[in-house]
């Protein structure tokens, strides 16, 4: 009578261990760290671009015409899928289902990739025309910001391409890696939403 009274709350504790591992936060602290630099010091630059643009507005209206609206839309459609895959892989490694993972991963890089191949279809063709940063104070800050926030895809890539690894060679991967990368590649999507709003939308 004891023994089963007794196993009631051990249940409950293991109830209770298994809703606080629900809540952790996911990946590792030092990239939460890094991520909430990132967007303090991106945060300034959008404040920065703001001032300027409302100093200014005819010129930055004029010059965002010039912008290929359209190319900055498939870019966000890119991103936007690409962190879609990449939930869905986090959530496959999660139920440690590897080789499904792998395969979504494979998916969200492939998306990833698109990005700066198209960023360099916008880009050269303004390139040559003449509008480079030293065109006036918009273009200087839209291919500073875009400029920056390319780096940081590219790097996203290059840990997307460190998890799919780890999803490749191991039968039990490391989750919280995993989750340190999908969390990144979010905040780059994140950005880019607010630089597409800012530079290709407001008016």
């Amino acid at each position: 009578m004891m023994n089963a009274v007794e196993t009631v709350p051990a249940a409950s504790d293991f109830g209770n261990r298994k809703a606080d591992s629900s809540r952790h936060l996911p990946g590792e602290s030092a990239m939460w760290f890094f991520i909430l630099g990132d967007l303090l010091i991106f945060g300034v630059y959008f404040v920065v671009y703001m001032f300027y643009r409302g100093q200014n507005q005819e010129l930055f209206l004029q010059s965002q015409h010039q912008l290929n609206q359209g190319i900055g839309v498939i870019n966000t459609v890119i991103l936007l899928t690409s962190s879609l895959f990449v939930a869905l892989a986090t959530e496959a490694a999660r139920e440690r289902r590897s080789s499904h993972a792998f395969r979504l991963m494979g998916i969200a890089f492939a998306f990833g990739l698109a990005f700066p191949i198209f960023k360099m279809v916008e880009w050269l063709p303004k390139i040559t025309a003449g509008l480079t940063p030293g065109e006036n104070l918009f273009f200087m800050y839209y291919y500073l910001m875009t400029g920056m926030h390319l780096c940081h895809v590219v790097l996203g890539l290059a840990i997307l391409a460190f998890v799919m690894r780890d999803l490749r060679v191991s039968d039990k991967p490391n989750i919280q890696f995993v989750e340190t990368g999908a969390i990144y590649w979010h905040m780059v999507d994140l950005l880019w939403i607010i630089l597409f709003a800012l530079f290709y939308l407001r008016r």
